[in-house]
């Protein structure tokens, strides 16, 4: 494989795009929507202390998801799009092999979708020179960032090769991302509902009378917090379906949102709470691990009770021991879309290669 004529394909295809205006236009609109989320972003933040890290975390998150929405339209008819305007099939018979081919339009569709991040550069500054963002997630959400970027790139072009028809190719590779930042979503949710677990609550409630006073074994109507003087009803156990989460969390590890706050850093303030998105998203899935709780009592008629009523002690968990207490999944999320990638640059090189055994009805050659 030569590099020299991998990037000669890659810069030509760069060239075909530099030169039409609507890629520019698209950049204005880039640039244009992340300036209203920056402006939205420090309001939002503004009135909770310095919005540095949350503003940063936001313009990443808005970046991905727009490079998300881009990115399929400019690499998903990059190899079919020059067979159908015959383009493809001079360069094939040059001394170009049919991967440098490959890579370097994959190479080339990378640096468009790099293009655009580099748009949300001026606005990374500004929320990072506002302070104290955490400098190891800027490194790992720019890192996680240009390889998503990447992967949606290599995915577009990929089924590009494999699929005839530029729309559907187009297409099928919005459906793949919409597979990967829905679609795991929709699933980890439905399926998590679907096979919940009975929950029991076993609970008993004190009496009252009908001015809605505690009624008491003395015949007063000021016993509330004195176990020995009120009076209880019977115990109530019901049942209630709770959903199982715990057995399905594993699905959102492909997503590239949750790969992108999972992989980066988290600093806590004093309470235990994240400082930006970032952290409030790696809570969020990772509360998902957590098993809930089957069984229920609530007593008030027991002293623990009270005692836990008034001492302020409670089962809730700050998302600083949440996170410490689960595992994180963003590197076997991340791997699962590499090899996704892999497998379909594999098969489109199979597809583009030649001489071609066969090929789809219809398929232009020259």
């Amino acid at each position: 494989m030569s590099f020299s004529r991998l990037w000669t394909i890659a810069r030509l295809e760069l060239l075909q795009r530099v030169r039409t205006v609507s890629w520019y236009v698209l950049l204005g609109v880039f640039a244009v929507v992340l300036l209203g989320v920056t402006a939205l972003a420090f309001l939002a933040y503004g009135g909770w202390g310095p919005g540095g890290p949350g503003v940063y975390s936001v313009v990443v998150l808005v970046t991905l998801l727009l490079i998300l929405l881009v990115s399929p339209t400019l690499s998903g008819n990059s190899i079919n799009g020059d067979r159908d305007a015959a383009t493809l099939a001079p360069v094939q018979v040059t001394l170009a092999t049919t991967g440098e081919i490959l890579l370097g339009k994959f190479v080339a569709a990378w640096i468009t979708g790099l293009a655009f991040a580099l748009v949300a550069a001026p606005f990374l500054v500004i929320s990072t020179l506002t302070g104290e963002v955490n400098p190891w997630a800027i490194v790992t959400s720019l890192a996680i960032l240009v390889v998503e970027t990447g992967v949606i790139s290599g995915i577009g072009v990929a089924l590009s090769g494999i699929i005839a028809r530029p729309l559907f190719s187009v297409a099928a590779t919005y459906l793949v991302v919409a597979a990967l930042a829905v679609g795991t979503l929709v699933g980890f949710g439905l399926i998590g509902s679907a096979i919940a677990s009975e929950g029991v609550s076993h609970t008993r409630q004190a009496a009252y009378n009908q001015q809605g006073n505690p009624e008491c074994t003395d015949g007063s109507s000021n016993c509330y917090g004195d176990v020995d003087k009120m009076v209880c009803e019977d115990w109530v156990t019901t049942t209630y379906r709770v959903p199982r989460f715990d057995y399905v969390w594993w699905m959102l590890s492909a997503n590239p949102f949750v790969i992108l706050g999972d992989a980066t850093p988290t600093r806590f303030d004093s309470s235990g709470n994240p400082d930006d998105m970032f952290g409030w998203l790696k809570t969020s899935v990772r509360s998902a691990q957590i098993p809930p709780e089957l069984e229920q009592t609530w007593d008030e008629c027991d002293p623990a009770n009270y005692q836990n009523l008034y001492s302020g002690s409670s089962d809730y968990r700050t998302p600083e021991e949440i996170i410490s207490e689960t595992v994180p999944s963003w590197f076997v999320g991340l791997g699962v879309q590499l090899a996704l990638t892999a497998l379909l640059l594999w098969w489109a090189w199979a597809r583009t290669r030649t001489p071609a055994r066969t090929l789809p009805p219809g398929t232009r050659i020259a």
